[in-house]
């Protein structure tokens, strides 16, 4: 990972989304928007706030890598690992919703695995 972090501050849009080897529907992925700022997240469906935490700069091997925090919503108290691309105004993370990191931007039948692409909003 080289020495300065990708800037992952500012709000992204789903653009498609994976679990599991099933592609989630358009229609859901184009509803979807993350927001970072220095040290939280916040996720918002259709405008309205579906989960907000923390997260912080996880030594990563190959990936750079997160760990999510829930605080409201369905993950509040969950650490959810992830490894993360950023190129450009383009974002990949893979989500290891089980609380196993995930090894590479891909997903499998029967794993919880949560794999996201966003794209930086003006």
């Amino acid at each position: 990972m080289p020495a300065a972090l990708p800037a992952l501050p500012g709000t992204w849009a789903m653009v498609r989304a994976e679990h599991a080897g099933e592609p989630s529907p358009e229609l859901v992925a184009l509803r979807v928007e993350l927001h970072f700022t220095a040290d939280t997240y916040a996720v918002r469906f259709a405008g309205e706030l579906a989960d907000r935490g923390t997260y912080t700069h996880a030594p990563g091997g190959t990936h750079a890598a997160l760990t999510l925090v829930g605080i409201k919503g369905p993950n509040a108290g969950r650490a959810i690992p992830c490894i993360y691309q950023l190129v450009g105004n383009r974002l990949r993370i893979c989500y290891g919703l089980a609380g196993t990191p995930p090894t590479a931007f891909a997903t499998s039948p029967g794993t919880q695995l949560y794999l996201a692409t966003y794209r930086r909003k003006a």
